[in-house]
């Protein structure tokens, strides 16, 4: 295999492994009432309370007819509480409850994790390698969208 080849199947399945491993540590006996897709939406509501549906549908590259679904569910399951602005009531903010904070918490947990994982088993001049890589791929993704 040439190294293009390697290195589009370490992507690939790189990406497949992530999501399924995620899925499996952070859905938890906690938490086995939502998705990772929630969890993420969770992550992206955040702990300010200060985030409104169309910040949030923008954070996540959704609609706010998705987001507005999405948020019902983890309304009823707990986790998210909308409130109205006390000085425009059309705005909707977006709050996480204890139980949402709880799962909020676990997830960033995990996330520290897995970057520990990694930065320790690089040496000091290899992070801005591994840095200017990560960056140089994010530029991709983000550039394809356009």
């Amino acid at each position: 295999m040439d190294v293009r080849e390697t290195i589009n199947d370490i992507l690939v399945n790189l990406f497949k492994e992530i999501w399924k491993l995620e899925e499996d540590a952070i859905i938890t006996e906690e938490f086995k009432d939502i998705t990772n897709n929630d969890m993420h939406i969770i992550e992206a509501v955040g702990l300010s309370g200060e985030n409104t549906m169309s910040v949030v549908a923008k954070k996540l590259g959704i609609t706010a007819g998705s987001l507005t679904t999405a948020v019902n569910g983890l309304v009823n399951k707990k986790y998210v509480v909308r409130q109205r602005s006390d000085k425009d009531r059309r705005v909707v903010f977006l709050k996480l409850t204890d139980k949402g904070v709880r799962a909020y918490e676990h997830h960033r947990e995990y996330h520290q994790q897995m970057t520990e994982a990694v930065i320790a088993k690089l040496d000091e001049n290899e992070i801005p390698v591994l840095v200017k890589t990560l960056n140089g791929l994010s530029d991709f993704f983000r550039g394809y969208k356009k």
